[in-house]
């Protein structure tokens, strides 16, 4: 893939924003199988949500946005989405809550 600077079109751009995004689903998928391995060792609500695991990665997740050059509320908002979802998921998996059909 070429360089954003060696990008010769609004095409060879929009394929490889396609390209990334397309590498970025297929990272969320593995990350959400991992979310799946991971309730063989939880059994409680409070084992799920695990808030103080929940706040570092949040504050870590800041620090490799301001790394990357990004806005860090940014990516703390979407990472409090998915984190947000996967919980849920974890929840309704080990039967800690009914399933969310809205």
């Amino acid at each position: 893939m070429k360089s954003p600077a060696e990008c010769n079109s609004i095409e060879e751009i929009r394929a490889a924003i396609d390209e990334i995004d397309e590498q970025i689903v297929a990272l969320l998928g593995q990350r959400f199988e991992y979310v799946k391995a991971i309730t063989r060792f939880k059994k409680t609500e409070e084992d799920v949500r695990a808030p103080e695991r929940y706040n570092a990665v949040l504050q870590q997740r800041r620090v490799w946005a301001e790394e990357a050059g990004l806005n860090p509320d940014w990516i703390e908002e979407m990472y409090r989405l998915l984190i947000g979802h996967f919980i849920n998921v974890e929840l309704e998996d080990l039967n800690l809550v009914q399933p969310d059909r809205s």
